[in-house]
Formats: C-alpha cells, structure tokens, sequence
C-alpha cells in the first residue's frame, strides 16, 4: 500500500530502496515558496542504522507492514538460535547474525519480540530488564561501596558484566538490556 507523505509519522514502517525501516521523527515542512515535503529519521529494521531521509510532496511511500510475534527462547545449535512462538507453538530458527551481541543476554525460556517482513526475520528486542547469577567473580571484601569502581563477573548465560565491587558468587543482579548489558542493581 503507498503512503502519502501527510501518513508518515512516529512509528510507521515503510520500505525505502528494498529495506524496512520504522520513522523514529517527522517534521512535516510547508515553505514559504515550493512544494511541502517531510524531513523524517529512519531506522533500518535489520542493522539498526539510523538516517535521515526527505520525502518530496508527490512521492509514493510504500508501507511494510511488519509482524510482531511473542517469541521464547529454547537453545542454540550450528549458528543459529531457535526460538518457539508463543501463540501457535512453531519452532523459527534465527540466524545469529541477525541476533547479533544480544546473544549473549539470552537465557532459556526468556521471552522475546521478534519483528518478521514477509517471512524474513528482521530483528529481536530483548525485555528492558533480565535477571541474571552471579556464578563467577572476585570476592566483595567488607566495606567496598558502590561508588569506588567496578570489576568484572560472569552471569549464568557466561556474559560478562561489570559490577560493583560488592556483589559476590550466588549474587542475583538486574542488567539493563538497552544499553548492552550494564548492571542496574542487586536483587534480594
């Protein structure tokens, strides 16, 4: 279905020379003198590569419509990542390229989102917070506060974390997945 260029807004998905992007900002201009035209940033689905685009008044903008489905992570094997939908119980296998660093964030049954075109998987999105042991690290020693610096630890899907220096083995954390995997604090 082509869009006008007055439909492109926050959020919409459209196919720009073969690829799938989603509007992050559009800003709908109407100068003075000349034709309106839309000055909108996009991100490419599949390498997350973010670009501004202008959009003339008469071009047509095909939209794509991209499948969101629940997805729950089962194991690993050959270079791919299998996952089992959530509503029909299908098994889709995801090539780790298209998974990428979030791999190592991935712990058994974790439910996910996973954005598909036309059959093709475009990416994941991880939950903003996952729960993760402690199974390797320095020991804390008494007095180590969280201000004076990190050192590193190894949670149970073997991602390495930096943590403050208080947190032990058998330590339960919470990680903050938007930024890669930082530490957020202990859980008791």
């Amino acid at each position: 279905m082509a869009l006008s260029i007055n439909e492109i807004k926050s959020g919409v998905t459209i196919l720009v020379e073969g690829d799938v992007y989603v509007c992050l900002d559009a800003q709908h201009v109407k100068p003075g003198k000349g034709a309106a035209f839309v000055r909108a940033r996009l991100r490419n689905m599949k390498t997350n590569n973010v670009q501004e685009k202008t959009f003339r008044g008469d071009e047509k903008i095909e939209q794509a419509f991209v499948e969101e489905r629940k997805l729950q992570y089962q194991y690993s094997s050959g270079g791919m990542f299998h996952f089992m939908d959530s509503d029909n119980f299908e098994e889709i296998a995801i090539p780790e390229d298209t998974v990428g660093d979030k791999a190592k964030l991935l712990k058994d049954n974790l439910e996910i989102e996973g954005y598909f075109f036309k059959g093709e998987t475009l990416s994941i999105t991880l939950p903003n917070f996952i729960e993760f042991n402690i199974v390797e690290t320095e020991p804390g020693i008494k007095g180590d506060s969280s201000k004076s610096g990190n050192k590193p630890a190894t949670v149970d899907t073997g991602a390495i974390i930096q943590v403050p220096l208080f947190i032990n083995v058998g330590d339960k954390i919470k990680v903050d997945t938007r930024t890669g995997g930082t530490y957020v604090e202990r859980i008791n």
